[in-house]
């Protein structure tokens, strides 16, 4: 099966699905699931396959809700969540992998027009509930997927802000999904967009202003603390903006204590200086 033929077996697939009445986040899952392990066994395997494989899966994918005009946000949970477990069948899921699979999951936002920050929302809960089945730790994978996002959105030009809210309540959302640590999921997601925004050049405020934004929307739909999930968000920005340098530690500082969504996080662990 070549790359195209798996896009065009998805979009058929969660076509279907969409206009049907099952779960649309687990029928996604089980699509993919089988074209993901399909096309990389053809491939000759995960090095080779998976970039490819999730571009065009995801293009598939984003395209049939698309043109149904629904389950854009269930479409992109269920297709991380899909290739991953696909990979899982035929290789290890590294972090690595994590990573390749955000980005190419926004690429296929890009390449169809479809909505980045709905589908950032599904991406962020479909990789921190996949952390369950992968040997890779649900804080580990929090990281990969705040920095990836960042790097994919750049790369199509997405809404920063919008698009960092999204991925951190998704983040959220998949961790409560699974009995997860919420705060430490929004914790290191935080981090990872922060350290991702320093690594290709995205301003820091931004990108802070949109994970405590995400996590005290996410917070509201799950029930915890929106002030924990603020501060939670505000000490993974801080403890990449460390790492970067004294203006990113600024930024941070003064987007925390400004108070974002009427919420004001405070960073634990920082130090005193100025």
């Amino acid at each position: 099966m070549s790359d195209r033929s798996a896009g065009d077996r998805v979009k058929g697939g969660i076509t279907k699905l969409l206009k049907g009445t099952g779960n649309i986040v687990e029928g996604a899952t089980g699509v993919v699931k089988d074209a993901t392990v399909s096309t990389l066994s053809n491939a000759g395997g995960i090095v080779t396959g998976l970039t490819g494989t999730v571009s065009q899966v995801a293009n598939g994918a984003f395209t049939a809700a698309g043109d149904v005009g629904t389950g854009l946000v269930r479409t992109a949970k269920g297709l991380v969540v899909g290739v991953l477990q696909g990979v899982g069948e035929v290789a290890t899921v590294t972090v690595g992998v994590l990573s390749d699979t955000v980005r190419a999951a926004l690429k296929g936002t890009g390449d169809v027009g479809a909505d980045v920050t709905k589908t950032a929302r599904g991406i962020a809960e479909g990789l921190i509930v996949a952390t369950r089945d992968t040997g890779v730790g649900l804080a580990e994978g929090a990281v990969a997927l705040g920095r990836s996002t960042i790097v994919g959105v750049k790369d199509i030009g997405g809404d920063v802000i919008g698009t960092a809210s999204a991925t951190v309540s998704g983040a959220a959302v998949g961790a409560s999904d699974i009995g997860g640590d919420v705060l430490s999921a929004i914790r290191n997601t935080a981090k990872g967009l922060v350290s991702g925004a320093g690594e290709v050049g995205v301003e820091v405020v931004d990108v802070v202003k949109g994970a405590i934004t995400g996590a005290v929307g996410g917070a509201k739909e799950i029930g915890v603390s929106v002030e924990d999930a603020a501060s939670a968000a505000a000490t993974g920005a801080f403890e990449a903006a460390e790492k970067i340098g004294e203006s990113a530690v600024h930024a941070v500082r003064d987007v925390a204590a400004s108070g974002v969504g009427g919420v004001k996080a405070i960073i634990t662990g920082q130090t005193d200086n100025s």
